[in-house]
């Protein structure tokens, strides 16, 4: 399978290897005791992944959470060996062009059933939330607030986790602990919001606001320890702002697929597959906002 730099790869099967199983927008090998992850250039908007792919977009997206994960492995351990294809198994190393900068190589755990939000400041689908109930996921908040407005302090507000075409939906702290157990709930609670937490800070000295994200945790099959999984405060899962352009009182300016979400949100589709074509320049603006983001994140 040849690899260039232009290339959009919207998926991987490599021969002598068993097929991967596809997630929204990696493919992942089961290799028994680990799994190797491949970060496509697929995206989806509204659980629901687009036709075309973002160029780069999956280079992007593995690069930026490697940076992270190493960032705050002090806060908590994360599923992160390798990204050296040299380090993966023999089979795989012959497609080096491909894996090259969008995998890694990562421990196995069992997926908590809960995705682990923080949110910095108020937008999405927390704004509307509150805009209806004066709180998010059953967290009161002052009145007043502007959409885009900074919170006093960030807040934790889980979500259920939702099949592709299915919707992820805000749930309590206390629905949370009902699924995980209290001790764990707590535990996954302290983490993401110190992990945000540690991300705001180092991205606000280069720039970008993180207004929210999403985080996932496992639980490692070989020694029951929790980790941090997945990805890590990438565009796809984040929310970034330009900061010089930052202004409450409405939508901000983005370096993520906010751009995307806007394009749809425009036509007449019930985010429902299958979802609509992008058009082309959308696919390029796309393409340089998650490559600006990356660059200003990590040089």
């Amino acid at each position: 399978m040849p690899a260039k730099e232009n290339m959009i790869v919207m998926g991987t099967d490599f021969e002598g290897v068993k097929p991967p199983r596809r997630g929204k927008v990696r493919d992942i090998y089961d290799l028994g005791d680990r799994i190797l992850l491949v970060a496509s250039d697929r995206i989806s908007a509204f659980d629901v992944v687009l036709p075309e792919g973002i160029p780069g977009k999956g280079k992007v997206l593995n690069t930026i959470s490697r940076y992270w994960f190493e960032q705050t492995s002090d806060i908590i351990r994360n599923h992160l060996i390798s990204t050296d294809v040299g380090d993966y198994p023999e089979e795989f190393r012959r497609y080096r062009e491909v894996l090259e900068g969008r995998s890694m190589l990562v421990r196995k755990t069992k997926p908590l059933p809960v995705e682990c939000i923080v949110r910095g400041y108020i937008a999405g689908s927390g704004w509307k939330e509150y805009r209806e109930s004066g709180s998010v996921c059953g967290i009161p908040l002052p009145p007043g607030l502007l959409e885009s407005s900074k919170l006093e302090e960030p807040i934790f507000t889980p979500s259920t986790k939702a099949g592709e075409g299915a919707h992820d939906e805000n749930i309590s702290f206390e629905r949370a602990a009902g699924l995980i157990g209290m001790g764990l709930a707590e535990r996954v609670r302290d983490a993401s919001i110190a992990v945000y937490s540690r991300a705001r800070d180092i991205a606000e000295k280069k720039g970008i606001i993180i207004a929210d994200t999403k985080f996932e945790f496992g639980m490692d099959e070989l020694t029951g320890e929790l980790l941090l999984i997945d990805e890590a405060l990438s565009p796809d899962s984040s929310r970034f702002w330009p900061m010089a352009d930052y202004k409450p009182g409405g939508p901000q300016k983005s370096f993520d697929k906010q751009f995307v979400r806007d394009y749809l949100e425009s036509l007449d589709w019930d985010k429902r597959p299958p979802a609509p074509s992008l058009p082309a320049d959308v696919v390029r603006k796309t393409s340089e906002k998650y490559k600006e983001a990356l660059e200003r994140l990590t040089g």
